[in-house]
C-alpha cells in the first residue's frame, strides 16, 4: 500500500504543478515576506533572493511565470506592512501545514535563504521560529543544511 500511495502522491504533485499551486504560492510568498520584513526594512537583495528561489521551486517553476512570482511576493510585502496583514501571511504558510514534508521544507528553507542575505538578524529568527512553529518543521536541522 505505501508503495501505491507513494506513487499517487508524485501524480498528485506533477498535478498540482502543471494546475497551479495557488496555496504552495502563497505560502511561499508570505514566508519570504515575513523575514523580507522582520526587521521593517526591505533589502533588494532579500526580494531577489526570494524571486530566484521562488522561481527554481519545481512547483512553482511549472506553474508561474516571473511576473505572477513577483506579484505575489509584492503583494505578501504589502500585507506584512501591518500586523493584520502578517497574521494574514501566517494564516496563508498554515495553509499548506496539511502537506507532505518536502512542500513545508521548501517553504521554510526560502524564508531561510532570504534571511540569510547578510546573517541571520535576531528578528529574522523569530520570524523562521514562527514560520517552522507553523509548517511543524525542524527549523535547527533545516538550517543545517
Amino acid at each position: 500500500m505505501g508503495l501505491f500511495q507513494d506513487a499517487f502522491s508524485r501524480v498528485g504533485r506533477v498535478v498540482m504543478s502543471y494546475a497551479g499551486d495557488t496555496a504552495f504560492l502563497h505560502a511561499a510568498c508570505s514566508a519570504a515576506a515575513a523575514v523580507i520584513l522582520a526587521d521593517q526594512e526591505i533589502d533588494e537583495e532579500e526580494i531577489e533572493t526570494a524571486l530566484a528561489d521562488l522561481g527554481n521551486n519545481p512547483i512553482l517553476h511549472k506553474s508561474y511565470g516571473v511576473l505572477k512570482l513577483e506579484q505575489e511576493l509584492h503583494e505578501a510585502i504589502a500585507r506584512a506592512k501591518s500586523r493584520a496583514g502578517r497574521l494574514e501571511n501566517l494564516r496563508l504558510v498554515g495553509a499548506i501545514a496539511d502537506r507532505a514534508l518536502e512542500q513545508r521544507q521548501d517553504v521554510f528553507l526560502i524564508a531561510a535563504d532570504v534571511a540569510d542575505q547578510g546573517g541571520i538578524s535576531e528578528l529574522e529568527h523569530k520570524a523562521l521560529d514562527e514560520i517552522a512553529e507553523v509548517l511543524g518543521v525542524e527549523k535547527a536541522a533545516l538550517l543545517g543544511v
